[in-house]
């Protein structure tokens, strides 16, 4: 499980989080939505440590990431995946060297267990035998894929995806959606989704924290999001599936 409190930044003068708490179950999909520019990417960021917040702090199965030591980050560092928007593939490195690059800088164990690993995931993730292409062979959907095959390639207790669907057409993105989904029941992962996507939304929101303004104003489920009462929420809501019925229709 992770938990935050009370998580708080401003930046140049803005307040970007107000104020921030919430957590995210054990083999669970949990999502953060909201429009551009409402700080949900930077709650992430605060969570994972690639930002510090002003105030507050995130735990990671009781363990306070955001104060610990050098020791206590590391640990758990060891145990999150990240998959970035577009992927942040490597474009010098082929798959099979992307997928195992946390292997290289996190572990010392053995190269040929490192490509058993590698190889398990990539096939996983139905990318077996692509071992040798290079990111520029491959399609949008597909370096989404090895970007999944790399973030859990570590045995990760805890997945954070940003934005995974950005740029894909809508059937590869519920085929994305699905994979994380899979992922997560699988392994019994805290998995964490930034999206807009309407989709995202109603297919894989086994709970979900709606961000508006920099702050929390709605939480609950993907049942529960249509019978709101939040006016924000609910032009969200609105906007992305009158979004979804026109790319539909063109």
């Amino acid at each position: 499980m992770i938990e935050f409190k009370n998580i708080t930044k401003v930046f140049d003068g803005k307040q970007v989080l107000d104020d921030i708490s919430g957590r995210f179950e054990k083999g669970k999909v949990s999502l953060i939505i909201g429009s551009s520019g409402t700080g949900k990417s930077v709650l992430l960021k605060c969570i994972v440590g690639i930002v510090h917040p002003d105030e507050g702090n995130a735990y990671f199965d009781g363990r306070n990431f955001t104060e610990g030591n050098r020791d206590l980050k590391t640990e758990v560092r060891r145990e999150i995946g990240m998959l970035f928007q577009g992927g942040a593939l490597f474009d010098s490195k082929n798959v099979e060297e992307n997928v195992k690059f946390p292997l290289d800088i996190l572990t010392n164990i053995p190269q040929d267990e490192k490509l058993d690993r590698v190889n398990f995931c990539l096939k996983r993730v139905g990318l077996e035998n692509t071992n040798k292409k290079m990111p520029s062979e491959l399609s949008g959907g597909m370096k989404k894929r090895v970007g999944i095959a790399r973030a859990i390639v570590n045995n990760s207790k805890y997945l954070f995806c940003d934005e995974p669907n950005s740029g894909l057409d809508p059937q590869t993105a519920l085929l994305i959606d699905e994979l994380i989904k899979e992922i997560t029941y699988e392994y019994n992962i805290t998995t964490v989704v930034v999206t807009h996507d309407i989709n995202s939304i109603v297919d894989i929101g086994d709970a979900i924290l709606f961000i508006h303004q920099g702050r929390k104003v709605w939480e609950g489920n993907s049942k529960a999001i249509f019978n709101s009462k939040v006016k924000a929420l609910n032009d969200f809501v609105f906007a992305g599936k009158l979004a979804q019925m026109l790319r539909e229709k063109s």
